[in-house]
């Protein structure tokens, strides 16, 4: 295909994930309200009875967040078609072997950034919150605000999605020769180290229970990403 063609196509599969995403948007938004107090459920439920509520601070801050809420419900259900339409772009272009760890990488991709959001939410958070709230006094009540509270749980569910990556970028690495299983072994020292310190920066909490909340799944993920390099990495070829 010339320069034009791929560009011609590019648009059009730009065009499907817009339209998708649109659609989506206006699902989720429907249900902006609902979706946004199961997402402030861990919160809710932590704080001490009859103070089970958010505030907001700005007359316009309810609709925003309602806003950013249908957003990000919208690109999660248009997410297939989005992946779908990237997918149908590059694997023209792909042979076949790349085209089967394209899918492969994608699919686990996914699964794991599911699983990393789904630990924070159901582990992270209650522990977390409850701990920070346990600093109330009879003279130092919560004051929470709704706004404050979206932005704080999206970046961390981000960051663990982001950061459950850690064994497909391993396999990767392995994949490409770039690093090999035998140095993943050797480095196990530093890796916990790394591990530790990404945990007392992303957790919410400062105390040493909730970093090992998430230090520890990792150094597990980490054991993982170590086996699938080992089994399904690059061998370097004898002399």
């Amino acid at each position: 295909m010339a320069l034009t063609e791929h560009l011609t196509e590019l648009r059009k599969r730009l065009i499907i994930s817009v339209i998708a995403v649109t659609l989506g948007f206006l699902a989720a938004y429907y249900y902006s309200d609902r979706l946004y107090w199961v997402l402030a459920s861990p919160l809710t439920e932590a704080l001490p009875p009859g103070q089970d509520f958010l505030v907001f601070t700005g007359l316009v801050e309810p609709f925003f967040i309602y806003l950013k809420v249908g957003l990000l419900g919208g690109i999660i259900l248009a997410s297939p078609i989005v992946i779908y339409e990237i997918w149908a772009f590059v694997a023209p272009a792909l042979y076949r072997e790349e085209r089967r760890w394209f899918v492969f990488t994608v699919i686990f991709s996914a699964l794991l950034f599911c699983g990393g959001t789904i630990f924070a939410f159901e582990v992270v958070f209650p522990f977390g919150f409850k701990y920070l709230l346990s600093y109330s006094a009879p003279g130092l009540k919560p004051f929470l605000s709704m706004g404050e509270y979206f932005s704080m749980a999206t970046r961390l569910l981000l960051a663990f999605g982001l950061i459950f990556q850690l064994p497909l970028a391993m396999l990767v690495l392995s994949r490409l020769g770039v690093v090999t299983a035998r140095q993943f072994a050797s480095w196990w020292r530093y890796a916990i180290v790394a591990i530790v310190i990404a945990s007392a920066i992303l957790t919410p909490t400062p105390d040493v229970f909730n970093q090992m909340l998430m230090a520890g799944p990792l150094i597990v993920l980490y054991a993982i990403g170590l086996g699938a390099a080992a089994l399904l990495g690059k061998k370097k070829k004898a002399e």
